[in-house]
């Protein structure tokens, strides 16, 4: 029973000297290089802060809309961390009291309040505002570029394929010249130019001995 009262005692000495010097620091001091942040959907942001304060500070931040108000997580820096679940595979812990949000969406556009607190339940807050836009100027400027992209491929392909298509007539329109050219030519064999036989003469095979025909190009 004596060590049970000593060992009590021992932890009040040391929780009054903890709030002692929290108090003595000005308990909790909170800085931020950026208190204003404008990003585009799907950007990452990082809501940068510094975390002072001598004893370990519980750190929460908070998101706040309108009438919309939402714990985004909870963590002491080196002891726990506890992100809700709509933000879970969003959001990275920092022992700084930093908090680093990825892919952005346009409902996250709002404000982000850090609430510090220390051991003897002392709490200081700060606030920082984000702003999220749409890229519609940019995927708009982007559509037309690929439209008129894919316009000056297609009006390509078709002058190739017309030039194609015209020279494909005319190979067919030469050969088909050819072929009628050489069998309106014929000449005679030389059995038959031997005998004097020609093709302008009515003749029969019997006139001929080798009983030849008429030989084409």
């Amino acid at each position: 029973m004596r060590h049970f009262r000593l060992w009590n005692l021992q932890v009040a000495v040391f929780v009054s000297i903890a709030s002692y010097m929290c108090a003595q620091a000005g308990n909790i001091s909170i800085h931020s290089p950026e208190k204003s942040l404008i990003r585009s959907v799907q950007e990452d942001v990082f809501l940068s802060v510094d975390v002072k304060c001598l004893c370990v500070p519980t750190i929460q931040w908070t998101f706040m809309s309108g009438l919309v108000s939402r714990t985004i997580g909870t963590w002491q820096p080196g002891v726990y961390t506890n992100i809700t679940v709509d933000y879970s595979s969003r959001v990275q812990a920092y022992d700084n009291g930093s908090m680093g949000l990825m892919d952005l969406r346009l409902q996250d556009a709002g404000y982000y309040v850090i609430t510090v607190t220390d051991m003897t339940g002392s709490s200081r807050d700060m606030g920082l505002v984000l702003k999220v836009n749409e890229v519609l100027y940019e995927d708009l400027q982007y559509l037309s570029v690929s439209a008129v992209a894919l316009a000056g491929i297609a009006g390509l392909l078709m002058l190739v394929m017309w030039l194609l298509d015209k020279a494909y007539r005319r190979i067919v329109a030469w050969r088909q010249k050819k072929q009628m050219q050489g069998k309106t030519e014929r000449r005679p064999s030389k059995c038959c130019r031997r005998f004097n036989i020609w093709p302008h003469q009515s003749t029969s095979e019997n006139e001929c001995p080798h009983f030849c025909k008429w030989s084409f190009l």
